[in-house]
């Protein structure tokens, strides 16, 4: 029984339980775009079938990982067979589960709203967004936000932190951004801001069909 109901693997070379950041990731991936899908249809067809099935699987992938084990969560089955062929990269489990359950606790909140209560409002909206940016940031940076309020709440040192955050603290050279990078940096934003409102009226125009171009040129 010990070997199924548990959380994260003993790998020679770490002294705590760890978990695979690839996999972990490539789950926020595939979560976050099944949920980002979702929340398209409620903005552009007013349809909340699609979040009320993802929210579902969502919290049941969740309760799987918190409760049972990572093992055995369907997302993270699926990343391994997506990422299988990658080198590890270990990360502390305890830091993780610390974030599942932050999400455990979001997607119920939703789960309650959306397939007990049939509603929606502000709440919805805020909490939505909270777990887009947390599986986003994860996904595509490799920050894992919830781990940051491990500490706060866990008097322990954390261990085997995503990217090595909680190491010596001390930047190589490579990460270091320099005084002429960070210029680059504010002058295209600048740049960017004074193009969107110069541009904004052309390119609010509706494009021509090109088809239609072709079909009328023909005509003539």
């Amino acid at each position: 029984m010990n070997r199924i109901i548990k959380f994260g693997e003993n790998v020679k070379g770490y002294n705590i339980p760890v978990l695979n950041e690839r996999e972990v990731r490539a789950a926020a991936g595939i979560l976050f775009l099944a949920t980002f899908i979702s929340l398209m249809y409620i903005l552009f067809e007013e349809n909340f079938v699609p979040i009320r099935y993802v929210l579902t699987f969502f919290l049941l992938d969740l309760l799987i990982r918190v409760i049972v084990n990572p093992e055995f969560s369907p997302t993270l089955i699926l990343a391994r067979l997506i990422v299988g062929n990658q080198e590890p990269e270990y990360v502390g489990a305890a830091q993780k589960k610390f974030a599942w359950i932050i999400g455990v606790v979001l997607a119920s909140a939703m789960f309650v709203y959306f397939n007990i209560l049939n509603a929606y409002g502000p709440v919805t909206g805020i909490i939505c967004l909270v777990c887009l940016v947390f599986l986003f940031a994860e996904s595509a940076f490799g920050i894992c936000l919830g781990c940051m309020f491990y500490p706060l709440f866990v008097k322990k040192r954390t261990e085997y932190c995503s990217g090595g955050i909680c190491g010596s603290g001390q930047k190589k050279e490579i990460r270091k951004i320099s005084p002429g990078q960070l210029s680059i940096l504010i002058a295209f934003v600048c740049f960017a801001v004074i193009f969107v409102y110069a541009m904004n009226d052309r390119f609010s125009e509706k494009p021509y069909n090109l088809s239609g171009i072709r079909s009328s040129g023909q005509t003539k």
